[in-house]
């Protein structure tokens, strides 16, 4: 999850600059993937007009906006590309087939990986991400043309600076699916749910408060990544956003 969350800032921070040079309004942006969050959120419908983010955490939304699309599918042995069932009619075969793709393509560059085979399965899944997380105005806004999408579209993989930061987060999350459908049992996802009380043991904070602990009465604003619990007892905590409970 280390490499996710540095690929995921890393390609966060790109989009934000972007989104500035563009002249975008910031804050109403922020407030759509606030609405987009609480509108999913089966306990937590209520959305009020007014972004629960401050300005200068802006990318904490867009992070948690990006990191939802991208883990969509995550539980399904192909991130429901296809029906495939290999993980229940043959599952130690499939689990080390899992492992041994995440081994062979842990050092590989994925741009010269899709060069070679733009339509594998990880080709497949960076044209579906791309597609559900760069809306055709949000590409259009950025760049003037849709000229990335029709590639992604046509089953190409454009060689630009912004597909290659997308590329490193579809990477790392590929490579955490490999290795989570290699294990036995398999890892399960849990996510933090608007208002939720802060459970430490379970959650990280993004924001980072004075002396290094949380403060009394913070509850999730929004969830920014997933945990996992892991089959040994481990858990690898959710990342979230926290406001003061109101």
């Amino acid at each position: 999850m280390v490499q996710v969350r540095e690929a995921s800032k890393s390609f966060t921070s790109l989009l934000l600059s972007l989104m500035h040079n563009a002249h975008w309004d910031i804050t109403a942006a922020v407030r759509s993937i606030e609405a987009a969050t609480a509108s999913t959120d089966k306990y937590h419908h209520t959305y009020s007009t007014t972004s629960i983010v401050s300005a200068h955490h802006a990318k904490y939304a867009l992070e948690s906006y990006i990191s939802r699309k991208i883990f969509q599918g995550f539980d399904h042995e192909t991130f429901y590309m296809d029906g495939s069932l290999s993980s229940l009619l043959n599952p130690d075969q499939f689990r080390r087939d899992c492992f041994t793709q995440y081994r062979d393509m842990k050092s590989m560059d994925p741009t010269e990986l899709l060069g070679i085979l733009p339509t594998c399965h990880f080709g497949k899944f960076c044209s579906k991400k791309y597609l559900a997380i760069v809306h055709p105005k949000m590409e259009e806004s950025l760049f003037g043309n849709l000229e990335q999408h029709s590639q992604v579209q046509a089953g190409n993989h454009p060689r630009s600076e912004f597909y290659n930061e997308f590329l490193g987060v579809a990477k790392t999350v590929w490579l955490l699916h490999l290795l989570a459908f290699s294990l036995n049992p398999a890892p399960s996802q849990f996510e933090a749910s608007r208002g939720a009380e802060f459970h430490p043991q379970y959650m990280d904070s993004v924001v980072k408060f004075s002396g290094g602990r949380v403060p009394a009465g913070q509850v999730v604003g929004f969830p920014v990544s997933p945990g996992f619990k892991l089959g040994n007892g481990s858990v690898i905590k959710a990342r979230v956003y926290l406001i003061a409970r109101t």
